[in-house]
């Protein structure tokens, strides 16, 4: 095998290389580590003989071949002194790096052996320092010597790429030589001796697509007219061996990945010549009818593909747009169809390439053409109106009945079916307007006002007598044409003011009018006097012929005393046929004016009251009206204060409240004989209880007896008849609490305090004492008294 014969040669080559580096090591010593003895003389100035000392030893470097496996120590070198006599007395010492560890000397020899196996990678080489000592004092006997100990490679290391895999794209269809990409190895031997670190590349996998560079390790192409659409990818090996790639070096490889990418050498090819497809006559605009694909094998942008129309009968009726997504022609409707007109249409659609690389504009061209053959569908068609929208025109107040318009549909079917019509009641909610269902004709059912509404928009249904599904809608607008009737008015309310010294012909307003019909019967407006007036003494009127009148004062010298009012009748008449007209009075007030002509004062009450009493009286009379208000209700506030007391006591009973229970209390489980919240409530802290008293429903009348005479002066009988009044009054606090105690309770730790079963059981307490307390305890002191004398008697 080919590894065993790599290996015999590995070991032939460590051989011979430690027979060579054991000869060179023997020659440097005898060369550089000989004894030299012998001085040299010289001759001084005065014949005196000097003696020049030659150094004890002298070496450079020494050699060691790395990886040496044997099972003795190798032999680096020897040292020797010249003043070394052999008797012993001189001490060899060895430091530096790796002294010691990985280089031991023989103290009284000199030889220097390493005893590890050395790795010239890892270290190329060691420096050390060599002495000669004296062995019993350890004087120096020569002064400390630097030496270098090299480390000699051998082809240890094979070739290593910088990556284990490499990916790289070539364009397909490349010329032959086409640089791909370049891999490289490196050696961690020793490229400045042999040919150990010597590389040459050469393709193992890949031929004869590609090939690669001895020396530099480029990949190029090496068949032209690589095709993607036939191979895409390609995978490549590639070694580099050392030893200049002779017979025993070493090596490593690495694969390398190449991707063709595509360039656009294909057209697009439609897969059938022809297209059949169908769509019904009754599809809108913009509606798909069909899809073409012409197939590029292409990808990317060099397989985008467009469609467009060049020829054809249905170039006007139909369009197409490219889907980029799924590279497909979408045929749509342009137009709306008519069967009964055309009942197919044949397209010639063209797909071509959006990107042509002129590279290859040879193999072109890149396009193709296909037919595509449309057939329309017959549909039931709804009505169809002979125009898409209606205007008529009505005069107003017309008669109803009057015609307004008709409007006319007809099926488009070969059928032709009945047609009847109907107005949209939502467009015609007052029912001004009513259709005739056989042949279109609308009239009106009561008289329009222009001046009300204008315009009425309505719509009209025409369906199928046989097919009520089938129904179309048109818009009709009438326009209601204006009739003259409506007479002119005044633009405003108008009101006009005139001064007491206004002077003759002095214009102090202009009117103007408003008319409700068209404006052809409107202005021109004509303003003037009605004839019966048509000599005011007082006032003229002038037209400005611009729809416009102004007002004049005729005479001089107006009184508000006299008459501060006066009524002008002023008749408009429009321009209409036949023309209308209307009487408007305006209202003009008699005012007091200042010399310049401003108004102080149009109220002839008011003149009246200037004479007597001036604005400021007013002001003082009111301001003294509000002044006696403020005192009076000062006056009341102080008075309703004094009323009240000037310390406020709370009212308290400062009676006692003494409540006597005669019954004996529940347990602790009676939660309904007391209340607990008296004991909860923080008031009841504070000294505040309330209270449960019951107060008597009757009223007690005293007796008349216990009353003392009136001119009684004994206090103490005063006193005491209070008292049993009080006692024997119920009405009088404190009342009478009533507390039911409807449950006893139970498991209570503390037991009942009942006195009911101490006189069942045996008591030691003497009871005795009771009898010392006076007859208002002498029933109880018999009570527990008995059973003494009955234990006696016993």
């Amino acid at each position: 095998p080919k590894m065993k014969e790599d290996n015999c040669l590995h070991a032939a080559l460590i051989c011979l290389g430690m027979l060579y580096y054991s000869h060179a090591i023997t020659t440097e010593k005898l060369n550089h580590a000989r004894p030299s003895l012998h001085g040299h003389h010289e001759k001084g100035k005065e014949g005196q003989v000097l003696h020049r000392s030659k150094r004890g030893w002298v070496w450079n470097q020494f050699f060691v071949i790395e990886e040496y496996t044997g099972p003795d120590p190798v032999l680096v070198g020897r040292l020797h002194s010249d003043i070394d006599s052999g008797d012993g007395n001189i001490k060899y010492i060895l430091s530096g790096e790796g002294a010691g560890i990985i280089f031991v000397i023989d103290d009284k020899s000199g030889n220097i052996h390493a005893t590890k196996t050395l790795d010239r990678e890892e270290r190329a080489q060691y420096t050390l320092t060599a002495q000669a000592v004296d062995r019993n004092t350890n004087r120096p006997l020569e002064p400390p010597s630097e030496f270098i100990v090299k480390v000699q490679d051998i082809n240890d290391n094979p070739p290593e790429f910088l990556h284990e895999n490499y990916h790289a794209n070539v364009p397909e269809r490349s010329n032959v030589g086409t640089s791909v990409i370049q891999v490289t190895a490196s050696d961690a031997d020793d490229p400045t001796y042999g040919n150990s670190a010597k590389l040459v590349y050469s393709i193992l996998e890949g031929q004869p697509y590609f090939s690669v560079e001895a020396q530099t390790g480029i990949i190029r192409t090496a068949l032209p007219n690589m095709d993607r659409e036939a191979k895409e990818e390609y995978h490549v090996v590639i070694q580099a061996k050392d030893m200049g790639g002779h017979m025993g070096g070493l090596s490593g490889t690495t694969k390398v990945t190449i991707t063709l990418t595509d360039v656009n050498d294909n057209p697009p090819k439609f897969p059938q010549s022809v297209y059949q497809m169908s769509v019904s006559e009754a599809a809108v605009p913009g509606e798909e009818v069909g899809r073409v694909k012409a197939k590029d094998p292409d990808i990317g942008e060099n397989g985008l593909v467009a469609y467009s129309i060049i020829d054809g009968d249905g170039v006007d009726m139909f369009e197409i747009t490219t889907d980029y997504e799924t590279q497909e022609g979408v045929v749509k409707l342009k137009k709306l169809l008519d069967f009964e007109t055309k009942k197919s249409y044949s397209l010639k659609v063209e797909a071509a390439n959006v990107h042509i690389d002129p590279k290859f504009i040879s193999n072109g061209p890149f396009k193709d053409t296909v037919t595509v053959k449309i057939s329309v569908e017959d549909a039931d068609e709804p009505p169809v109106f002979l125009k898409p929208s209606y205007i008529f025109e009505v005069q107003e107040n017309a008669a109803s009945g009057t015609v307004v318009g008709k409007v006319h549909a007809k099926d488009p079917d070969a059928a032709n079916s009945a047609i009847r019509y109907s107005i949209d009641r939502h467009t015609d909610l007052e029912r001004y307007f009513i259709i005739n269902a056989e042949d279109g004709n609308i009239k009106t059912i009561k008289a329009l006002d222009r001046e009300e509404i204008a315009w009425h928009n309505i719509s009209v249904f025409a369906v199928e007598v046989h097919k009520q599904h089938q129904e179309a809608k048109v818009p009709v607008a009438i326009k209601v044409v204006d009739v003259n009737d409506n007479a002119p008015k005044f633009a405003a309310a108008y009101e006009a003011f005139v001064c007491e010294n206004a002077r003759s012909n002095e214009q102090f307003i202009t009117i103007s009018a408003d008319d409700k019909d068209d404006s052809a019967n409107g202005p021109r407006f004509i303003f003037s006097l009605p004839p019966e007036i048509i000599h005011n003494p007082n006032f003229t009127l002038r037209d400005n012929r611009d729809n416009t009148a102004s007002v004049l004062v005729r005479r001089e010298g107006f009184s508000r005393q006299k008459q501060d009012l006066y009524l002008l009748p002023i008749v408009i008449s429009d321009g209409g046929l036949p023309p209308m007209s209307s009487t408007n009075t305006l209202t003009i007030r008699v005012c007091g004016c200042d010399s310049n002509g401003s108004f102080l004062s149009c109220d002839a009450k008011a003149y009246t009251l200037n004479a007597g009493l001036s604005t400021g009286a007013l002001i003082a009379i009111l301001a003294c009206i509000v002044i006696l208000l403020v005192i009076v209700v000062l006056f009341v506030t102080l008075k309703r204060q004094k009323k009240e007391p000037l310390i406020v006591f709370e009212e308290e009973d400062v009676r006692e409240n003494i409540i006597t229970y005669d019954d004996e209390g529940g347990g602790e489980e009676d939660t309904e004989a007391f209340d607990i919240a008296t004991l909860q409530n923080p008031d009841g802290i504070n000294g505040f209880i309330p209270r449960k008293d019951i107060k008597p429903e009757y009223q007690y009348m005293p007796r008349p007896g216990l009353r003392p005479a009136p001119n009684s002066v004994d206090v103490d009988d005063f006193i005491n008849t209070r008292i049993q009044e009080a006692d024997n009054d119920p009405t009088a606090p404190p009342y009478d609490s009533i507390q039911i105690y409807g449950y006893e309770g139970r498991g209570s730790v503390a037991g009942s305090l009942s006195s009911l079963e101490s006189a069942t059981t045996d008591s030691d307490l003497d009871y005795d004492y009771l009898q010392n307390w006076g007859p208002r305890f002498k029933k109880l002191a018999d009570l527990y008294g008995s059973k003494d004398t009955f234990d006696d008697d016993s």
